[in-house]
């Protein structure tokens, strides 16, 4: 099959970006050059306008993929001796307290269950019974199913125990509400190829200006220390090293469209229709979702993988993508499932478009319905 289009991604990230944010790449850039450290203020400004974080929060850009910017966090905002608490209801959890153990940094992870929220309480009771805990790391959307986590309400609880609170928002920032009037993080990580419909390739973390201080000299990384980054940007509106000039003006024009469609409301409205379109044609296919509706965040969709002997999630992949689709794999270890993303530009008729194509492929496969064995 030939297609006339880019198929559509319907994954966590990179995602369907638009023709506009696709043409921005088109041109080269000098990264010292004054055009360029006027995108890169630019940029620095509209991300703090989203999170109403100018009077708080200070935001540092930096290259690589967002798992790059999550360490860098840790790294610059947690001290050597410092003791993070993971909170842990999926695989992007358990990445976190791994790089912090790999960083040197003491970790403990709490344990939930991967198709439920994290507990406030039980977070409350852990700081209770161990004082040694000076931060927590919450993501708040665990892309591994697609569960939303209480980001507000952790937030309370850090406060109320001075702890540091570090928020992976990989999937949810642009989409989801986060106010850092509201809810009062010491860090929190986005990347440019998630709901803000940019290209991969760029991180950025929001550290609250009153902990910059203190985090001179705490990251062993060189290229990874996010005080560093900030001071020399502050100083000079430069990156200390090769920027990534392409990624940063697409984000810049992905972000002129984001205030263009009415910022984050309107971009979380048409990811929950999306989420919604996807939910409802695949259920009359017979498929089910991992989550309850409840805590379902209209990013990613986890559905169990059908009974159906013919099932084979390759075979499934690759008959999609000939229909113009990109799945992705599922993420959990004990259950079979596969996962559908919700976000990119794309709408209503791309998610439809996507239903029928799976419908196509199990017509193909002999599967009369996606429903699971359960």
């Amino acid at each position: 099959m030939t297609m006339d289009r880019d198929r559509i991604l319907l994954t966590p990230g990179p995602l369907t970006t638009s023709l506009r944010t696709k043409l921005a790449m088109l041109k080269d850039w000098g990264s010292w050059d004054a055009d360029f450290i006027a995108v890169t203020a630019r940029v620095r400004h509209a991300l703090l306008d989203i999170v109403n974080g100018h009077d708080s929060h200070t935001v540092v850009p930096l290259q690589g993929s967002g798992t790059f910017s999550v360490e860098a966090a840790v790294a610059t905002v947690v001290p050597r001796d410092g003791h993070v608490l993971v909170l842990d209801n999926g695989a992007y959890c358990k990445r976190a307290a791994k790089l912090t153990q790999l960083m040197g940094r003491r970790a403990t992870v709490l344990p939930f269950a991967e198709q439920e929220p994290v507990s406030p309480a039980a977070l409350d009771e852990r700081l209770k019974a161990d004082a040694s805990i000076t931060h927590v790391v919450l993501i708040h959307c665990e892309t591994g199913t697609g569960v939303l986590n209480p980001l507000i309400e952790v937030a309370d609880v850090c406060q109320r125990h001075g702890k540091g609170l570090i928020i992976d928002a990989m999937s949810s920032f642009g989409a989801l509400l986060i106010d850092a009037r509201r809810t009062r993080f010491d860090a929190l990580v986005a990347a440019s190829g998630k709901c803000l419909e940019g290209v991969p390739g760029m991180g950025f973390v929001f550290l609250r200006q009153a902990i910059l201080p203190g985090c001179a000299g705490q990251s062993q990384s060189l290229a990874m220390d996010l005080h560093d980054q900030h001071a020399y940007m502050e100083k000079t509106g430069q990156w200390r090293f090769t920027p990534p000039t392409h990624v940063l003006v697409a984000l810049a024009e992905a972000i002129d469209q984001f205030v263009e469609e009415g910022g984050q409301p309107a971009r979380l409205a048409r990811y929950v229709d999306n989420c919604k379109t996807l939910l409802e044609g695949m259920g009359e296919l017979g498929f089910r979702p991992f989550l309850r509706p409840e805590v379902q965040a209209p990013i990613i969709v986890t559905f169990h993988a059908p009974a159906d002997a013919r099932y084979e999630f390759k075979r499934f992949y690759d008959a999609a993508k000939q229909r113009g689709f990109i799945l992705y794999p599922g993420k959990l270890t004990e259950i079979d499932t596969f996962r559908v993303g919700c976000i990119g530009a794309i709408g209503r008729n791309e998610m439809r478009q996507a239903v029928q194509a799976v419908a196509d492929t199990l017509r193909d496969m002999g599967i009369a319905s996606g429903a699971p064995a359960l």
